[in-house]
């Protein structure tokens, strides 16, 4: 069986060694056999995995949620409603987020359209807003 060097394993996967060692330890990857010298020997299909969580972040998963996807994967009795709740769980999480992004955005443009960028910054509303305390 072919195994991979971890900088080799990084390189196959778009990332550095160290977010290789940082998946180790959060469980994400299995740790990998070592050979006498200590170093690490990943099987091949370690590269496949490493792609797997890249495009899973990508696409807005946590490490935690990862984590499951990944357990999901690998169990047998796993169904494709198993895997398409995570997705719709992680749909949700994005349209509030969006929902707060937009409040964010709308908050903001009040701010700057009270203020005529001009002056001294003492009387700036944008930075009133910012030291009013909440009610």
């Amino acid at each position: 069986m072919k195994t991979l060097s971890i900088s080799r394993l990084a390189q196959q996967g778009g990332v550095n060694v160290e977010t290789i060692r940082y998946y180790e330890r959060e469980g994400l990857l299995p740790r990998p056999p070592r050979t006498p010298a200590g170093y690490r020997r990943f099987p091949s299909e370690a590269a496949r995995r490493l792609r797997f969580i890249k495009r899973a972040q990508e696409l807005g998963f946590s490490l935690h949620e990862i984590r499951e996807l990944l357990s999901l994967r690998m169990k047998p009795s796993a169904k494709r409603a198993d895997m398409r709740a995570l997705a719709e769980g992680k749909i949700s999480d994005i349209e509030q987020k969006i929902r707060t992004l937009e409040a964010m955005k709308k908050s903001l443009l009040g701010l700057t359209e009270r203020c005529d960028g001009r002056g001294s910054l003492a009387a700036c509303p944008i930075i009133e807003s910012l030291d009013e305390s909440p009610e």
